[in-house]
């Protein structure tokens, strides 16, 4: 089988732009409300993760991940939940750190290579009798995953996983939100972090003496905040050692990764290559799609969320353990 393949997905005629692909869903796709039962993980660190269950007894469960400042009030977050609980699984979704409307306790914060935090839940899950089957990250939370999977090999404990719209090459990326039109995503996405940063530290003293205004670029924020806060030497060390395509050749589990070549927030060369993939890993590519896009559809008032449709269909065909099941 093709490590790499070309997605069946035809963007609606309306919105064969990138751009229009990206916004329509955040600004126009109607949230949902699901009865979600919340359950906070202490961490060995002394902070917290914050987790929401819609429970499905004897189903499949599927752990799913926000993107960079995401929360179960992200256009994809409750809906792809009820799409799974109407397909006949279980769905935990995982905040992380400081993501929940509750700051977390330690200066430190969320990152993209925060992998440890999935470890320490996934093992508190585990012992617990409640171990997700499946894993679906979206953006950040896809390189989470993906470098999780590549860390842990053959013991990361899921039987399949999916990551949508990855920054697999963080730097690049970055670069990428200082050009063109992408350069109104970077200065969105930096101002909701030094939101964050304002909220989070008008509560307790920062260790850090930075000048908010003069940070501009989502570079210069994790340099000056990221990178610090999170025991890196700089923006630089970060992205090196955060990316996940160093680690898809060591992921063991069945992966499907779906990305966009017209993803305003990277460029076409950043996705992987073949080479980079391992055999269990495959990077199914669309032309259009935009950033965790992929509407669909033939009129305007019915959009069709084909990613949705996609990832269930992926996972039913996984065939899991009925016995192993929460």
């Amino acid at each position: 089988m093709k490590r790499i393949q070309q997605s069946t997905f035809r963007p609606a005629w309306w919105l064969r732009s990138p751009h229009l692909q990206t916004l329509w869903p955040v600004f126009l796709r109607r949230r949902v409300q699901l009865p979600l039962q919340a359950e906070r993980v202490e961490l060995s660190d002394g902070d917290f993760i914050d987790l929401a269950w819609y429970p499905r007894p004897n189903t499949p469960l599927v752990l799913v991940i926000h993107g960079l400042e995401g929360s179960l009030q992200s256009h994809y977050a409750q809906t792809l939940m009820q799409a799974l609980h109407q397909a006949g699984f279980a769905s935990i979704f995982m905040h992380l750190r400081g993501c929940s409307g509750t700051h977390n306790r330690l200066p430190s914060s969320y990152h993209s290579g925060r992998t440890a935090d999935i470890a320490e839940v996934l093992v508190y899950l585990q012992q617990t009798q409640r171990m997700p089957n499946a894993a679906i990250g979206f953006s950040l939370g896809g390189n989470l995953i993906l470098k999780h999977l590549g860390e842990m090999g053959a013991n990361a404990g899921l039987q399949a996983a999916i990551a949508v719209s990855v920054p697999f090459q963080l730097q690049e990326c970055a670069c990428k939100l200082e050009r063109g039109f992408s350069v109104v995503y970077g200065r969105y996405l930096v101002n909701k972090l030094k939101a964050s940063y304002r909220r989070k530290f008008s509560q307790m003293t920062s260790p850090l003496a930075v000048d908010l205004n003069t940070l501009k670029t989502l570079f210069a924020f994790d340099d000056q905040i990221t990178a610090p806060l999170n025991g890196f030497a700089g923006a630089e060390d970060y992205y090196s050692r955060s990316s996940s395509q160093q680690f898809l050749q060591r992921i063991e589990i069945p992966t499907l990764i779906i990305h966009s070549q017209d993803d305003p927030f990277m460029y076409p060369t950043t996705a992987p290559t073949e080479a980079m993939l391992s055999d269990s890993v495959t990077l199914e590519l669309t032309t259009h799609g935009g950033h965790v896009g992929f509407v669909a559809g033939r009129v305007p008032w019915r959009a069709d969320y084909w990613l949705e449709r996609r990832m269930i269909e992926w996972l039913q065909g996984r065939g899991f353990n009925s016995r192993r099941l929460y």
